[in-house]
């Protein structure tokens, strides 16, 4: 099977392609920090910041188990092509940061997956 994870925007609109989505706005925005604001999830210090967020952690432990068990059964499906979305205000930030450590689990697993940010250059 085939996994995507994309990191999205809403106000650009949502990936008609998801299979699950993830709506991560509940976490803290460092977009009103004016030093990570122009930065991304993929950078250390956004990455921190985000770490910081007392919600993360417990989020991380109900999102993996959860995704490592629906996974197997879009396989019994035979369902050869999962997309995951995180979405977040902008696209920039927090979804950024949570769909790379979904990826990161994923691929600890021995799973091939593919990582998007698909709102990164937008402006």
């Amino acid at each position: 099977m085939n996994v995507t994870v994309i990191a999205f925007g809403f106000k650009y609109g949502i990936p008609p392609e998801l299979d699950l989505l993830f709506d991560v706005r509940f976490l803290q925005n460092p977009n009103y920090d004016p030093l990570l604001q122009p930065r991304t999830g993929a950078d250390a210090d956004v990455g921190a910041f985000i770490e910081r967020d007392p919600a993360l952690a417990p989020f991380l432990s109900l999102l993996f188990p959860l995704v490592d068990f629906l996974l197997p059964q879009y396989e019994r499906q035979a369902k050869e092509q999962a997309t995951i979305g995180f979405g977040c205000t902008g696209g920039r930030h927090r979804s950024v940061y949570v769909a790379r450590r979904l990826a990161e689990h994923l691929r600890s697993g021995a799973r091939a997956v593919e990582c998007v940010a698909r709102d990164l250059e937008t402006v």
